[in-house]
């Protein structure tokens, strides 16, 4: 197939009088694969048609296929490595040693954070990646460094993926001493949108401390600042899931429905049958979220039986390429793959469902308006080879052209 191209249409190049209205005819496409159709964007929205009067650029398609670009519910792009000279990592037992490695690595690397994740962020935009919620560690060690960096690479992509930043207390808050304060500080910079948390019942419980004295700070800084929650829970079997259900309680207590994230959930990915399903309802009654990061078949999450019980349930990335693994791309269509591969998919359902996942799921979780290619959505798509969307998930082809808001800001793998 040819390179996809921009081209005049005959209705902007024959004299006319000015327009105020400008659109983009995506032409020769195929939207998940289906017939051949015309994609109008108009004002960073899908038209049915082009508006009377309007000035047109067309892009030729060439036959490929459309599919909508994609939500990184979970990332850590102030640890990234990516584009960094190759880092041997030694062996670590538990978060806490992990936690060291990430000091170690930062310390280490030479290029400034924010240089880092705008590397990272970008080549995730560049793969389809319209929109992030990212995760920046807040302790001693960093301060609000991160923090800042990933503010500067969000300003700096501002229209091409839309950011949420984290403040993630990675070292703990009851076990890291003055955490506390620079959440605080965090949550009044206006920098982020969200506060973190992390194993209350398992890493940051430390002898002494109140029972959920971590929960009942960070959910206090969420209410009083008028922030999200996303809590990162590790812990497998009751460690796990006595505070998922303390979080489901505070959600509903406080009446934060629907701004309360739980990442990883180890502990739901171990349950099945009716055990699931009540915890399912807990959560659901309580408008609390779940993202997951498909790192194996005993880990994620079953995100299709959680989504019929209604629990809104989006993809990441986790860590690209950092202290705790060499692996990652911030790529996620292969992050799909990397979910069908874990739940050992092989009907066509179920490769769509993980592409569905990775589309719409963290979509969804992040509140952003659905891309689904129809009439009204957002004009945020990708042309791929390709026959099906399966086939696209196992396959994971090139992004030949990346779409935004009706317009084109990578081409080739690469933004323009």
């Amino acid at each position: 197939m040819s390179s996809p191209e921009s081209v005049p249409s005959a209705a902007s190049s024959a004299p006319s009088a000015p327009s105020s209205v400008s659109a983009t005819v995506y032409r020769d496409v195929r939207p998940f694969g289906g017939a051949v159709a015309e994609l109008v964007a108009v004002d960073g929205v899908l038209v049915d048609a082009v508006p009377d009067g309007a000035a047109v650029e067309v892009v030729e398609g060439g036959g490929r296929m459309a599919l909508p670009t994609l939500v990184d519910a979970h990332i850590h792009p102030d640890k990234t490595s990516w584009g960094e000279p190759w880092h041997s990592r030694r062996a670590a037992a538990g978060i806490g040693e992990y936690v060291e490695g990430d000091v170690e690595l930062a310390r280490a690397m030479p290029t400034p954070v924010g240089e880092r994740a705008l590397r990272l962020m970008s080549h995730a935009a560049a793969q389809g990646t319209r929109a992030m919620r990212a995760h920046a560690d807040v302790a001693p060690a960093f301060g609000l460094s991160g923090l800042e960096g990933l503010a500067e690479a969000r300003e700096k992509l501002r229209g091409i993926v839309d950011v949420e930043l984290v403040a993630f207390p990675q070292h703990g808050v009851v076990r890291a001493p003055g955490v506390t304060e620079l959440l605080e500080e965090a949550a009044t910079s206006g920098l982020i949108t969200h506060v973190g948390g992390i194993d209350p019942a398992g890493f940051d419980a430390e002898r002494g401390a109140a029972d959920g004295e971590q929960l009942g700070t960070v959910f206090a800084l969420a209410e009083r600042h008028g922030l999200g929650l996303d809590i990162h829970l590790h812990d497998r079997g009751e460690t796990g899931l006595a505070p998922l259900r303390d979080i489901a309680a505070r959600a509903r207590a406080l009446g934060l429905q629907g701004r309360v994230t739980v990442s990883h959930a180890f502990a739901v990915a171990q349950l099945s049958g009716h055990e699931l399903d009540a915890m399912a309802d807990v959560l659901s009654g309580a408008g609390v979220a779940l993202t997951t990061v498909a790192l194996s078949a005993t880990t994620i999450l079953p995100f299709r039986r959680l989504a019929e019980r209604g629990v809104r349930v989006g993809l990441g990335s986790d860590g690209v390429r950092d202290s705790w693994s060499p692996f990652g791309n911030a790529d996620m269509l292969h992050r799909a793959w990397l979910a069908g591969w874990a739940l050992r998919a092989r009907l066509d359902e179920e490769l769509a469902a993980c592409f569905e996942l990775a589309a719409h799921g963290g979509a969804e979780l992040l509140g952003l308006d659905r891309a689904d290619l129809r009439p009204g959505a957002p004009a945020d798509f990708m042309l791929v080879d390709g026959e099906c969307v399966p086939q696209a998930v196992v396959d994971v082809p090139r992004r030949d052209l990346v779409v935004r808001a009706g317009r084109i800001v990578a081409r080739g793998g690469a933004l323009v």
